[in-house]
């Protein structure tokens, strides 16, 4: 006998969920987004789970992202649009002009290289009393600006912007430091910071006792350093930093470690750049080097070599360093801050790294050993060949 199959069972229609089930099902999910500590978090779960964020919405973001960072380089760094390449823009008042009144201040910010040339050139002179200085601070928009900590000690203003509004005339542009503001004549001297310090140089005149850092002698060679310093390694880590194109990048890290290897030549031999004396050239180069591997190795793709890596070049900048009242103007944690707090389309987190432990104060105080390095005789290694 065949079995008989059984009967079908009766069709079971699913009836659809209530609207007052959906919304409170809809509601309870709300509630986990409004109690979680991170509402972030908790929204993307409820969207897609524990999966990655769908293909599109990954690619519009990135797509959104690169755009808005292109537009905030165009402003922070502008750059050369054929080739992607930093292109710095120049002073606004590039030089002294006429003389200025005996009353002078200068504007400075601390993480900035420019200014800390003036701040070293102002200790190592003995200018203290003579140049009174107000200290800047990087603004949430970027824009140097003044606190109670650090206040604006001429004229109280809130921003560094509102003291070059001062002068007659007006003023638009970049508000940069250093600034060397002649406050008799409510008007800026100059704002170019190789200028500024050669004018303190003259300023200090016979005050400065043994110290010349722009002797006449010497200042041939001091402007040939400085024309291979500036290009290659002082603007150099910041065309690595701000280049916008793969092309640009390349170029940039090639120059800068070309000029480093050939300084760690030259300083191997030599224990400043002309000789057995400190000059201008040697600040120039100095507070580049001093924020190398604090900051440009990092957060500027300066990656192929850490300062630390160069032997004559880090005790150079030690030597450097311990110089009476210089170390007084370097202050790491204002650099560091200034840089990955500050620099938003670089770091977009605004995490702050670790400092490396060659950069504490305990390491750059041993020992450098460059007293026995006496003067080059002819020059080991022209300025001309490391170009």
């Amino acid at each position: 006998m065949w079995a008989t199959s059984p009967p079908p069972l009766p069709l079971q229609l699913r009836r659809p969920p209530h609207p007052r089930f959906i919304a409170r099902r809809r509601n309870k999910r709300l509630d986990r987004i409004a109690a979680s500590q991170d509402p972030l978090t908790a929204l993307t779960r409820v969207l897609w789970g524990g999966a990655l964020p769908p293909a599109q919405l990954v690619v519009a973001v990135r797509h959104g992202w690169t755009t808005a960072w292109q537009l905030l380089m165009r402003q922070l760094a502008p750059s050369d649009p054929a080739t992607g390449g930093f292109a710095r823009a120049p002073a606004r008042f590039p030089a002294v002009v006429g003389k200025p009144s005996s009353r002078l201040h200068l504007y400075v910010g601390l993480p900035c290289p420019w200014a800390h040339r003036a701040l070293v050139v102002r200790a190592l002179l003995g200018l203290e009393a003579r140049l009174p200085v107000s200290v800047a601070v990087p603004g949430d928009d970027g824009a140097w600006s003044f606190t109670p900590g650090s206040p604006d000690l001429l004229y109280g203003k809130r921003k560094l912007r509102e003291v070059y509004a001062l002068r007659g005339g007006g003023f638009e542009g970049r508000a940069s430091v250093p600034m060397l503001w002649d406050a008799e004549r409510c008007e800026v001297v100059c704002n170019e910071s190789i200028e500024i310090v050669k004018f303190l140089c003259d300023l200090a005149g016979d005050g400065a006792g043994d110290l010349d850092l722009w002797p006449p002698e010497l200042r041939q060679d001091i402007d040939r350093w400085y024309s291979i310093i500036y290009p290659s390694v002082n603007n150099g880590v910041y065309r690595c930093g701000f280049a916008q194109s793969q092309e640009a990048y390349d170029a940039a890290a090639s120059e800068l470690f070309g000029a480093l290897d050939r300084l760690e030549a030259h300083l191997a031999g030599c224990r400043y750049l002309c000789g057995d004396r400190l000059t201008l050239a040697d600040v120039c180069l100095f507070t580049t080097l001093i924020r190398f591997d604090l900051v440009y190795n990092t957060l500027f793709r300066c990656t192929r070599r850490k300062l630390a890596e160069y032997p004559s070049l880090h005790a150079y900048t030690r030597d450097i360093y311990q110089m009476p009242k210089v170390a007084e103007t370097c202050d790491m944690e204002a650099i560091m801050a200034g840089y990955f707090k500050t620099l938003f389309p670089l770091n977009p987190g605004g995490i702050q790294p670790h400092p490396p432990a060659t950069c504490d104060r305990e390491s750059l105080l041993r020992p450098h050993g460059r007293e026995a390095l006496s003067s080059a005789a002819g020059t080991p290694l022209e300025a001309a060949a490391v170009s």
